[in-house]
């Protein structure tokens, strides 16, 4: 099995922001709604991966490469998003989601968003 960092990845056990992909998190209360935040990473794509993406192709199968940098690229994009939410005062972000775009056919354009919020445990 591949290395989770590599192919994958979320939050660790010990965040200090907890995000998630739900309009609300059973348990926890919204005390307060700070609003949209967002984390945007633009890469450019690396000659190696796309000459091996396109030899590939030929033949089919996994992109191993263009994987690993897209993943990357999501991790940075949401560690944006959480030091948004942490400079604005939040704790949680809420209906999490992620937009992946081409910018410009020189690279990927991923974007983190959610709406950042104060939550404190249910009473």
């Amino acid at each position: 099995m591949a290395n989770i960092d590599e192919f994958g990845g979320g939050q660790r056990p010990d965040a200090q922001v907890l995000v998630v992909t739900t309009n609300d998190i059973p348990g926890f209360r919204v005390d307060h709604v700070i609003g949209e935040v967002f984390g945007l990473t633009v890469r450019s794509r690396h000659v190696g991966s796309q000459i091996g993406a396109s030899l590939k192709s030929l033949v089919g199968g996994e992109l191993r490469g263009l994987t690993k940098t897209l993943v990357e690229s999501r991790n940075e994009a949401m560690e944006r998003l959480v030091e948004q939410t942490r400079a604005r005062g939040g704790n949680a972000v809420l209906m999490f989601r992620f937009d992946v775009t081409q910018a410009a056919d020189i690279g990927t354009e991923v974007c983190a968003y959610g709406t950042a919020v104060v939550i404190s445990p249910a009473t």
